[in-house]
């Protein structure tokens, strides 16, 4: 198993990407946190994952209640994390929010929200993680292909994660003499409720194109690799898993669509 025995760390671990990262995680042998808001779900796939974890015999899983953006409950949460299994080897920053529509249009709580979950969350969970973090330790942070190539409708979640993808760098950096890798993915459309709640995908204007939609599952494949020796060669990397994504974004394609 790649990870018996080693403490995982997952933000917006109860549904979607998140949920199936902390499913794979358990499978490989990890004691596995997820960090939420959402109680019902979150003690939902707690209960999941003990119960596999018990069929398995190894692995765990706690779910914790905590709001990455603020300092406290981060705080807390890693502290009740450290106390139960005495430290923390992979930390997963996947929670994120998306705010849609044009920059001009958006209320400032909009975009300080945004900014509080995808930047302020990664920042405070590394702030408070890392100390508690061993030797051969791996951060994954969860981007996507809107921190290069985006639309005119996702200029706050697009430059938040740009600044995700500068931030693994510089941490990486950091984290050098730590011996803590630190790596970014870049996930194209990846099936949940995020991706079919967007307002341009729901109304048509943006199309998708189901062959380059993702599977969670899949995802959860590629931060398994990350997390575990098989990558330890790896470091201030951004691997990008998009299915095709990033060209067709980066190209007047959907704009001649449109025509």
């Amino acid at each position: 198993m790649e990870l018996r025995d080693r403490v995982a760390v997952i933000t917006g671990g109860t549904a979607g990407i998140g949920e199936a990262i902390a499913r794979r995680f358990v499978e490989e042998g990890a004691r596995t946190a997820i960090i939420g808001r959402n109680d019902d779900a979150g003690r939902e796939v707690e209960a999941k994952l003990k119960a596999l974890a018990g069929r398995l015999g190894v692995g765990d899983c706690s779910f914790i209640h905590a709001d990455v953006a603020n300092s406290d409950e981060v705080r807390n949460a890693v502290s009740d994390i450290v106390k139960r299994w005495k430290s923390i080897d992979v930390m997963v920053n996947n929670a994120a929010v998306m705010a849609t529509g044009p920059l001009i249009d958006m209320d400032e709580a909009e975009w300080g929200h945004t900014v509080a979950v995808n930047m302020r969350g990664p920042f405070l969970m590394a702030k408070h993680a890392i100390p508690h973090m061993p030797q051969d330790s791996s951060i994954i942070n969860i981007s996507s292909v809107h921190a290069i190539a985006t639309d005119t409708h996702s200029t706050a979640y697009s430059a938040s994660k740009g600044w995700l993808e500068a931030f693994t760098r510089g941490l990486a950096l950091e984290c050098y003499e730590r011996r803590i890798r630190v790596n970014a993915l870049r996930l194209g459309a990846v099936d949940t409720e995020m991706l079919w709640n967007n307002p341009q995908v729901k109304s048509g204007e943006e199309t998708i194109d189901k062959r380059e939609v993702g599977k969670p599952s899949e995802v959860a494949e590629i931060v398994l690799f990350l997390a575990s020796h098989k990558s330890s060669f790896i470091s201030g990397s951004v691997l990008t898993a998009d299915g095709g994504r990033l060209p067709i974004l980066g190209s007047h394609k959907q704009e001649r669509d449109r025509c």
